[in-house]
């Protein structure tokens, strides 16, 4: 525990994010389910991003860093997170970013997270789908130290061993949000795909000693590729903080039934969570994670793999914003 609070950090989010229970969706599945709402971090409308970030520019800082670069889609809420937190450190941010084949044409070019990347006063790099997203960022980045520029590399989704740490705190937040209220679950659910929220809350859970499963919901690719790649993050992570990365093994779980042809493209099953969320709870849930997480939920719950009366923790990874850019999709 001491290394992980040695780790140098920025304070950018609101901490604790709430932890609510869900009644009407709760009787709606038969099961007892909190959210844990990341999606209230604060930062440009909040999300999981927010967490990573505050480990991530304080890195930069340390690097003697003076511009971001990360890499997403043009819906990413990372790239979003990303320009806000550079506006308020006084980083330039450079947002490498590429099209989703399979969106709605004609909001998800221009508006949601791509009109608020721009007010944020980000520089947008759009990349062809064919193009290597990450050579071009590679290429950013020589290009701007030839300028004189100090530029920092931010991976997809903030996903590294130092961005993970923000999930690290998290899962400790949340165990003593759990105490607190005196409550036991039986599970944790998140959407996973760029794998560090989830490697991050597994690391945390290893650090405090608490045994709670946490299921990932797949958005991006099958369930065995996923395990593989949260279980390779968990370690590097587990490494930086001291520990055995051995202490990873028979931890990650992911489910990759319900992430549909390919990130950033909804499933009818997705749109239909997002909608019962909304109209149960009030709740806004995010067509890329979030939905589909839900969707999965929904789905085990009736089922029957979770089972009736359990306990379930939903982690709300936020991306709200980008439900603008999906409008077509629900109509």
């Amino acid at each position: 525990m001491s290394s992980f609070k040695q780790q140098p950090r920025l304070i950018i989010s609101h901490q604790p994010t709430p932890l609510e229970q869900a009644p009407r969706l709760s009787a709606k599945l038969g099961i007892n389910l909190l959210f844990k709402r990341d999606d209230c971090t604060g930062l440009a409308g909040g999300g999981n991003k927010t967490r990573k970030l505050e480990y991530l520019l304080a890195n930069a800082q340390q690097q003697g860093a003076d511009t971001l670069v990360t890499i997403g889609g043009l819906q990413s809420n990372h790239a979003r997170q990303t320009a806000a937190a550079a506006a308020k450190f006084g980083f330039n941010c450079e947002l490498v970013l590429q099209d989703v084949p399979g969106t709605p044409r004609v909001d998800y070019l221009t508006n949601g997270n791509m009109f608020l990347h721009e007010l944020l006063g980000a520089t947008v790099h759009q990349v062809p789908v064919k193009e290597d997203c990450h050579q071009y960022a590679n290429s950013l980045v020589a290009r701007l130290q030839q300028q004189g520029k100090r530029p920092y590399l931010i991976p997809i989704g903030g996903s590294n061993a130092v961005g993970s740490l923000g999930y690290v705190r998290c899962a400790l937040e949340l165990i003593e949000q759990l105490d607190e209220q005196a409550l036991k679950i039986d599970q944790l659910v998140v959407a996973t795909g760029s794998a560090g929220t989830q490697a991050g809350l597994l690391a945390g859970l290893i650090i405090a000693g608490v045994d709670i499963p946490v299921l990932g919901i797949t958005v991006s690719r099958p369930g065995s590729e996923q395990e593989q790649l949260v279980l390779t993050l968990l370690q590097q992570i587990l490494q930086r903080l001291g520990l055995d990365p051995a202490l990873a093994n028979g931890k990650v779980h992911a489910n990759g039934d319900y992430y549909g042809a390919s990130y950033g493209v909804v499933t009818q099953d997705s749109l239909n969570a997002i909608t019962t969320t909304a109209q149960t709870e009030g709740i806004l849930l995010d067509p890329v994670y979030t939905g589909k997480a839900m969707a999965g939920l929904i789905d085990l719950c009736q089922r029957g793999i979770i089972a009736k009366g359990s306990t379930q923790l939903f982690l709300h990874t936020g991306g709200s914003q980008a439900l603008p850019a999906y409008i077509p999709a629900f109509n």
